[in-house]
């Protein structure tokens, strides 16, 4: 049985690396290769009967990229399986190709076993993440389930508040009704319980729990 397989990517070294592995296997159908995307999300549309059992993409490409695609991909022909093969190791990358159901991911300088048991494994049905991808995956899990059991106490939240709406110390002092060196103490304490490095962390948490609106 012969699967048929799309490659995207806008490497053309890459991409004819990966067609020398892949063409050197008999199982595999190279059916289209593809710069960007669009050009794949096209091709679905224009061949709907077409029978494709597996994308390989890549995440950064010019006007549709790989998270984009697999979405594409996931909403319209969920049986499609997709793998990604790229440089990236972002943590939010691989999160939200996770929650849209990407079937594998490995880097780009995987050795060319890795890449072909990801292909196969994806192909029988199963997951494929490579070590690292899982490793990132897990320790970003962990930190956010980590922030999320932090509890703030309300003043903590009135000050890291003031903080990001960029009130100077002694403005916070002086809304609080506490003294200058108070504010200061909470400041440090709040970079502490938070794990970030300066007053920008502390405006980021802020913003990230809604204390307040980014406009």
């Amino acid at each position: 049985m012969k699967y048929n397989l799309i490659i995207v990517d806008d490497h053309k070294m890459f991409l004819d690396g990966l067609l020398s592995i892949l063409n050197s296997e008999d199982e595999y159908n190279i059916l289209l290769t593809a710069k960007d995307g669009t050009h794949v999300a096209k091709y679905l549309e224009i061949n709907p009967n077409e029978k494709i059992d597996l994308i390989i993409t890549d995440i950064s490409m010019p006007e549709l990229d790989g998270i984009s695609l697999n979405k594409v991909i996931k909403k319209k022909k969920k049986n499609i399986k997709t793998l990604i093969v790229s440089m990236h190791n972002d943590s939010q990358m691989i999160d939200s190709l996770i929650e849209n159901d990407v079937d594998g991911y490995v880097p780009k300088n995987a050795e060319k076993e890795e890449l072909l048991k990801a292909i196969k494994t994806v192909l029988k049905g199963k997951k494929y993440f490579s070590k690292e991808i899982k490793d990132i995956y897990l320790e970003n899990k962990f930190l956010r389930k980590k922030q999320e059991d932090i509890k703030l106490t309300q003043r903590e939240v009135d000050v890291i508040t003031l903080i990001a709406q960029e009130f100077t110390t002694q403005e916070i002092a002086d809304q609080l009704f506490l003294s200058k060196h108070t504010i200061e103490s909470y400041r440090k304490n709040l970079i502490a319980k938070l794990n970030v490095r300066n007053l920008a962390g502390l405006t980021k948490y802020a913003l990230k729990m809604n204390y307040i609106k980014n406009d």
